[in-house]
Formats: C-alpha cells, sequence, structure tokens
C-alpha cells in the first residue's frame, strides 16, 4: 500500500519558494511605483504551468549571469504572489482577498494556463463574491467574456441579470455596457421585464454609444437626420431582438414610433400592419420572453426541461412557449447515487402526494427514461393499489441532450395511471415504467399510448435516478 505525504511535500515547497537561494529565474510583476520581484525555480514553473513551459524555453529566455529574467508587467505584485503559491504548494485561500483581487487572479491564472487554479478562482467567484458579482456585473462581465474558458462564470451572470433583469438594464452602468453582451442578453428568451423597458433602455444605451451624441442628449426635437442615421447604425443589430409584437399599441405609439427613422424599413412596415390590422410579422416571429425554470439535475441538460415542462402542459414537445404558459421549478428530493437505489430510499424519499418527475439513466445505453405524475406515486386510498390520473406520462430521450426519437406515452387509462405495491419503487400503469429496485422495466401495455422502450421485457440496470417535486410559479 502506497503511503501519502502531500502536507510535508507542500511544507517543504514553501520554504523552497520562501527561503532558498538556488533560484534560477528573476520575475518583476507589474508597473509604475508597484513592482515586485520574485525568484523562482524554471523546473517548478514549467513543471507546473503550460505557459512557464513555453516562455521558459531557451529561444525565448532572456538571461543576466546565467539567471532567467521574466517580466510580467499586467499583473499585479498580489495576484503574482498568490500564483506562486499556488505554484510551489498546491494551496491557495482566498478568504482574507478582495473580490476584485480575485478577479484579476482569474484572468492572470487563465492566461498562465493554470487550468485547475482557473476552474477553483471561477467558482469561487460564484459561490463566494456573490454579492460583490452581483454588484459590479459591468466589470464582471466585460472582464470574463474575453475569456473562451469562462463560461460557466459568464453564464452565472447572464442568468442572474434574468432573475432580476429590471434593475440591471435600467442601472446608471448599462448603458456602458459591450456589445457583444447587450446582444448574448436581447437574444435571450429568458429575459422576464417589459419588452417596452427593454426598448426605452436600448435607445438610452444606443446614444451613449454613438459618437456625437451625449449622455444627457435625450431631446430629439435637436436631432438632425445625421444624429438619426448614426443611432441606426449603432443600434442595427440589435432592433431584430426587439418583441415589438409584446409591446401595447399605447407604448408604440408614444416611446417606438418617434424613433421609426432608425427602424429597418421592412421591420418597420411588419410592425406597423401588425398594429394597424393585426398582420403577425414574418422578418421578427420570435416568441415572447418568459421566465426560465429551475432544475439541477445530473442526468438531463437544461435544455430538455423546456420540452418537459411543455408536456406537462400538453403541448407538443417542440412547441414555443408564449407568455401565458405556465412555469416550474423542480425541487431535487430523491437522488439515488446519494440515497440508495433501491425501493425503500426511493418511497421514503418520494412519498408525496404532490406532483412528481422522475428521471433514470441506465447503464450500457444512452437513452434517458422518465416519468411525470401530477398526483405522487402512493396514497392510502387507492383501490387495488391503483391510483387516478389524466396527465401522467412516461417518456425516453435518446440521450441526456438529443431531440432526436424522443418518446412519449401519455396515460389513456386514467384509472390504472400509477400502482402503487412495495414491490416497486414506483410503477407507472402497472409496468409499463417501473422500479424495481436496481431494475428499470418499460413494458408496452393499454393503458399507456406506447412502449418507451425498444427492448421489451428486458430490463434495465439502473445507474442513477433523480425525482423532483414540481412546483408551478
Amino acid at each position: 500500500m502506497t503511503s501519502i505525504f502531500h502536507s510535508g511535500l507542500s511544507k517543504d515547497f514553501s520554504s523552497i519558494l520562501n527561503d532558498a537561494d538556488d533560484f534560477n529565474v528573476i520575475i518583476q510583476v507589474g508597473k509604475n511605483e508597484y513592482i515586485k520581484e520574485f525568484h523562482a525555480h524554471s523546473v517548478i514553473l514549467r513543471t507546473r504551468s503550460p505557459y512557464f513551459r513555453s516562455a521558459l524555453s531557451n529561444k525565448w529566455i532572456t538571461k543576466n549571469n546565467d539567471m532567467i529574467i521574466f517580466n510580467k508587467p499586467n499583473i499585479s505584485p498580489l495576484v503574482f504572489e498568490m500564483i506562486l503559491k499556488y505554484i510551489y504548494t498546491g494551496e491557495l485561500d482566498l478568504t482574507n482577498y478582495q473580490s476584485e483581487d480575485i478577479l484579476e487572479l482569474l484572468v492572470a491564472s487563465d492566461e498562465l494556463l493554470l487550468e485547475e487554479l482557473f476552474e477553483h478562482v471561477q467558482d469561487n467567484l460564484i459561490e463566494k463574491q456573490t454579492t460583490w458579482v452581483q454588484e459590479n456585473f459591468v466589470l464582471v462581465l466585460h472582464t470574463v467574456f474575453k475569456l473562451l474558458n469562462c463560461k460557466k462564470l459568464q453564464t452565472y451572470c447572464l442568468e442572474s441579470i434574468c432573475s432580476d433583469p429590471r434593475s440591471f438594464i435600467t442601472s446608471k452602468n448599462f448603458p456602458s455596457l459591450d456589445k457583444d453582451i447587450l446582444y448574448n442578453l436581447l437574444e435571450r428568451d429568458d429575459l422576464p421585464v417589459e419588452e417596452v423597458i427593454i426598448w426605452e433602455c436600448l435607445i438610452k444605451w444606443g446614444i451613449e454609444q454613438t459618437p456625437g451624441f451625449e449622455s444627457n442628449n435625450n431631446d430629439r426635437t435637436k436631432w438632425n437626420n445625421e444624429n438619426y442615421e448614426a443611432l441606426r447604425e449603432t443600434l442595427s443589430q440589435f432592433i431584430p431582438l426587439i418583441r415589438f409584437v409584446e409591446i401595447s399599441a399605447a407604448d408604440y405609439l408614444t416611446k417606438v414610433r418617434p424613433y421609426k427613422a432608425i427602424i429597418p424599413n421592412i421591420i418597420h412596415n411588419e410592425v406597423e400592419e401588425f398594429y394597424f390590422n393585426g398582420t403577425i410579422p414574418k422578418t421578427i416571429n420570435l416568441p415572447p420572453r418568459v421566465g426560465k425554470s429551475h432544475i439541477e439535475s445530473k442526468i438531463i441538460k437544461i435544455k430538455l426541461i423546456s420540452t418537459i415542462i411543455n408536456w406537462i402542459n400538453k403541448k407538443d414537445a417542440k412547441a414555443i412557449r408564449n407568455k401565458n404558459d405556465s412555469l416550474y421549478n423542480f425541487d431535487l428530493i430523491y437522488r439515488g447515487s446519494q440515497s440508495g437505489i433501491n425501493n425503500n430510499s426511493f418511497r421514503n424519499k418520494c412519498n408525496l402526494r404532490l406532483p412528481i418527475l422522475v428521471l433514470i439513466k441506465c447503464q450500457n445505453t444512452k437513452k434517458i427514461f422518465g416519468g411525470y405524475t401530477p398526483v405522487g406515486f402512493y396514497s392510502n386510498d387507492s383501490i387495488d393499489g391503483l391510483i387516478y390520473s389524466e396527465n401522467s406520462f412516461i417518456f425516453s430521450f435518446e440521450d441526456d441532450t438529443y431531440m432526436k426519437n424522443i418518446k412519449l406515452s401519455r396515460v389513456i387509462s386514467y384509472d390504472y395511471a400509477i400502482y402503487n405495491n412495495y414491490y416497486y419503487g414506483f410503477n407507472f400503469g402497472g409496468d409499463a415504467l417501473c422500479m424495481e429496485n436496481q431494475n428499470l422495466y418499460a413494458n408496452g401495455n393499454e393503458h399507456y399510448e406506447k412502449n418507451v422502450s425498444d427492448d421489451n421485457n428486458i430490463p434495465y440496470i439502473i445507474e442513477e435516478i433523480e425525482a423532483f417535486r414540481v412546483v408551478k410559479l
């Protein structure tokens, strides 16, 4: 058996960093009056960082008396000190650092190709610096959108904004938002704020971004044709993202129509036809903005939850949601890998007479199975273990993201929708889809429309299973 002594190793390498006199690299970081010199060992730097592996190669280095001289003026001394500690010891405590410094550390770790550190810092900003990030969305977004690998923090920021968009888009910092970030925000369907407010904020942003305008130049009576043309050019890529049909006729006449000179002719004509003749536009046929449902699943990707919501709302899988559709949160109540994959664990965690969604991933197949019951799985009032439901359904996806070859099977024998028996964790329609400890059976029968599996009567071995309480918002 191998013995591991990482703590002692880390301590020894820390002493090498702080006290050793056999260094062969001098690194000068910072600029102006904030410059500091660090001593390091090329073999350690090259081993721990792909960036230094290239930067300290013989064809790139500069030497002075056999000492490698290296300059990094774009990284502050404080941040580089954190990086060296991580490189030498594999340890870093961010508790007492300012959020601004942690954001700078994110940028530096990306540049130095320190992937492990980069992921750790990204998680720290999301989990530990939440308040600061939300108070400084513009700064954070401008920083992370320059980092190709920072998708997690980018997504977190945009989704956080979408949870309370009005306060952000009406803030004083919004007009300084980078155009690419603004585009990412406006193209989202889950930006739940009145479209006329989005329009007004877009106009303010355009005025701020257009040369020749001042931020307080809101008096259109003083604008000339050149002003309108310049604003039209600035906003050309954003106008098609506006859901004009979601703006009331009164707001359109007073807040949109006065800016008709900046709206492309084809869009303007279609919008006018809509408001005066009721003709649905073809060029800008975007769905209304609606809120986003939440689920934390290890089995399916978030894009598939909209399909399941459509099914709950009795719509087709690919139907475009509208603002009148119900939204749901999915609260995790059971995960097999945490609580055990067996009947008792499932029944103990899911003993609710409430809407429940169950998702199952099986071994040796990419197919995902699932089912929805609006009445739960168990009831003391059931007759012969049978529970009535008109809206239960079962389904399967080809894999965790794939929208082709999906199978939906709705209950047709309402009295047999759910079968409550302790031999099963759950049972839709007498074995149409059921869990028997670690086995999953998907058999076609007369109680549901069709079989959601291609292999009748063959048990699947459950690899992971999740159950969610479905909460209508």
